[in-house]
């Protein structure tokens, strides 16, 4: 058995399928209207009126409206030109190196063509890059037509080719498509295809891809063109088309069925970007952002086959994920980073309906012992900043809410006087804003908690107009890199107030604020889509924006997620940091550097030799090395014998886990999938925490001679 099974039962909840409708890194709309021309014949691209007149009103918003204010000219144009490129063509496989050149007489033309409504040269780029990718699809099913492709060369395949160039001849094409071909049937004989599965599965995928393309309109292409040229102001300004802007009303709506993910089409696989909260993979922890989807199966185990979808187009994938409540659907996960061929997991999910409360912070308490005392640690985990927005607006004073729902939670966890609280905000997207500031004075003191700054460079500052906290014990704020928005707003006034440690990761950096436009408010009719379009930015109390630095912990734990591949500061148009001046405020608590110092060694001293610490850097090790590699053999030997390490030093770093524990070992990899994984993260803070309950019994200056000892 080549794949492993988990099997998730959620019964309170199933966040729909998101789409991510922003086109980016090859995606194209969620749902084109497709139109093939009659007779066999592909239909010509040409721009219409519609397309004219939002080109030109989508240009006057960003050159008005957009926080950057960056001029709309020859060095954006040739910005465009770029990430359009690199948007159809991100891994440099369709297009020759003289196709660019000769694009590069658009380069600094688009800028003044896209402002007057002349969209000739993105149709024109477009037609040329659809001739080409019907020419490699068309190459690659004539390769397994013929059958002979060699499974004992030693040849190496560099399958992320984002850095690299274009092909320079059509020979140097052709060898790099029979090795990407060659790489897709390795991939399906490693999970233990014969050869005419093989070819059969990998016809009707390029057959798939091929009809796709065959299927675009220019409704798709202006979209996907028009995407580029709104990223490249910034990662958060898009455009979307009617019909996509349908759809995103729909999603935005919380009544949908799916796996409770954001999707889009990368490098022609369904890849997750977000999993959101109270959908059945949030409340597993299955998957993460990054994971590729590879195949769909309907029910459970045993019940049928699982659908190959690489090449599908996102609908069609949704579509099969899709159904009715109290049903079952399978996922092939490729997992994030892992390279073409990697071992592969099947999640079982039982579908169901949203629920609100599902996504609602939940409590627990964690124990510890230290020097023979039984400590206690409340752990509050807040998946998103939720609001019931029209129950609020019906008057209902009973609305659910995060900080309602989380000063309930404070009061049960004071009542079983807990010695501390973490506040877990890992993988918290963020959310409401009002939610942000008045949780943040469930445990600070009336006063700012955040500041806004808009396009005109007018400063608000948002205040928390409590009656004081309500929590003023030991408090640590626990995040990671997919804590964003909302989530640093709230990490960075406990950290600036002094109030409490954060603990973990960088977080994600996303201190940019989004206004939407229906551009049916702007051109006379209706059917012209919405932009998303960044308007402000947002600063701590200390006047440091969140955007792009996030927020730094006050003590840093080891993660997977590398900081320079997963954030805003990993976006090539992210928005820089940068500073204003502070707002008044009065910080009444603080945490000296001694005592941070004093704390991170404590954590460093506690972690040497504890087996799950040393589990997780051994793991995360592991899954570094998988993940920086850019390359693989295209030997099919040489490829199974790496397969059979990597899961040979999996169960190996597990046992060596499990024997420093005593726990009883694991025969094989198999059993892996059902072991339970210890959260060592959160069991990190919670120690850490306990730490800081332990020495606030000290003098400052008592405090102060232990830092200097360590020196």
């Amino acid at each position: 058995m080549t794949n492993s099974i988990r099997r998730i039962h959620v019964t309170a909840a199933v966040a729909a399928l998101a789409f991510v409708f922003a086109v980016g890194n090859g995606q194209v709309t969620a749902k084109p209207e497709r139109a093939p021309a009659d007779n066999g014949e592909l239909s010509t691209f040409e721009a219409s009126d519609r397309h004219r007149q939002v080109s030109r009103k989508v240009t006057e918003l960003m050159s008005r409206f957009h926080y950057s204010r960056a001029p709309i000219d020859n060095a954006l144009s040739s910005a465009v030109l770029d990430r359009y490129l690199d948007t159809i063509d991100g891994q440099r496989l369709y297009l020759l190196a003289d196709d660019v050149s000769s694009f590069n007489r658009y380069r600094y033309e688009l800028d003044d063509r896209v402002g007057n409504g002349d969209l000739e040269p993105v149709f024109d780029m477009f037609s040329v890059y659809r001739e080409r990718y019907r020419d490699r699809l068309k190459f690659a099913l004539a390769l397994l037509d013929e059958g002979k492709l060699d499974f004992e060369s030693e040849e190496i395949f560099r399958f992320d080719r984002s850095e690299e160039s274009w092909p320079e001849t059509r020979d140097e094409q052709d060898a790099l498509w029979r090795q990407r071909v060659t790489n897709d049937a390795l991939t399906l004989k490693l999970a233990g295809r014969e050869w005419d599965e093989v070819a059969d599965t990998l016809t009707r995928r390029y057959e798939r891809m091929l009809e796709r393309m065959e299927q675009l309109s220019s409704d798709d292409v202006f979209s996907t063109f028009m995407n580029a040229f709104a990223n490249t102001m910034d990662p958060h300004t898009s455009y979307l088309s009617p019909r996509n802007q349908e759809e995103y009303q729909i999603q935005m709506s919380l009544s949908y069925e799916g796996i409770g993910a954001s999707l889009q089409i990368e490098d022609e696989m369904v890849t997750i970007i977000e999993v959101i909260p109270g959908g059945p993979a949030a409340a597993d922890g299955t998957l993460k952002p990054r994971d590729r989807i590879t195949g769909v199966g309907e029910g459970a185990e045993g019940e049928g086959d699982i659908e190959d979808v690489v090449g599908w187009r996102l609908d069609d994938v949704v579509q099969l994920i899709r159904g009715p409540g109290g049903t079952k659907v399978r996922l092939r996960i490729l997992p994030a980073g892992a390279p073409p061929g990697s071992q592969e997991d099947i999640i079982e999910l039982e579908r169901d309906q949203v629920r609100l409360e599902a996504q609602a912070a939940s409590k627990k308490i964690e124990e510890y012992e230290h020097e023979g005392e039984t400590r206690r640690i409340g752990v509050i985990k807040i998946p998103s900043f939720y609001q019931d927005f029209n129950a609020r607006r019906r008057g209902n004073n009973d609305y659910t809410s995060t900080t309602r729902d989380v000063e309930r939670l404070l009061g049960e966890l004071k009542e079983a006087e807990v010695d501390g609280v973490v506040v877990d905000l890992r993988g918290n997207g963020g959310g409401h804003l009002s939610e942000a500031t008045s949780l943040s004075g469930l445990f600070i003191d009336t006063g700012p908690v955040v500041q806004l700054r808009n396009t005109r460079g007018q400063v608000e500052v948002l205040d928390d107009r409590g009656n004081g906290p309500v929590y003023d014990g030991p408090l640590a704020v626990l995040v990671n890199r997919y804590s964003a928005s909302a989530s640093e707003i709230f990490a960075a006034a406990v950290q600036d107030y002094g109030r409490g440690i954060v603990i973990g990761q960088r977080t994600f950096g996303k201190g940019s604020v989004q206004n939407l436009y229906s551009l049916d408010d702007f051109i006379p009719g209706e059917g012209y889509g919405q932009l998303t379009l960044t308007i402000g930015k947002y600063y701590r109390v200390t006047g440091g924006s969140t955007q792009h630095r996030g927020v730094e912990p006050d003590i840093e734990l080891p993660s997977p997620v590398d900081v320079s591949l997963v954030g805003e500061s990993a976006r090539e148009t992210a928005l820089p940091w940068d500073q204003i001046s502070p707002t008044r405020f009065r910080a009444t608590d603080t945490i000296s550097d001694s005592a941070i110092a004093l704390l991170a060694h404590y954590h460093a001293q506690r972690s040497i030799g504890d087996p799950d610490f040393d589990y997780l850097l051994a793991d995360i090790e592991a899954f570094m090395t998988m993940r920086d590699r850019k390359e693989v053999s295209l030997n099919l030997e040489t490829r199974r014998a790496e397969r059979e390490a990597i899961e040979t030093a999996r169960l190996e770093r597990e046992n060596r886990r499990r024997q420093a524990l005593g726990l009883p070992e694991l025969d094989d990899v198999e059993e892996l999938a059902d072991a339970d994984a210890p959260d060592v993260i959160l069991t990190t803070a919670v120690n850490i925490l306990g730490d800081m309950v332990r020495i606030g019994a000290l003098a400052p200056d008592e405090v102060e001679r232990a830092a200097r000892a360590l020196q």
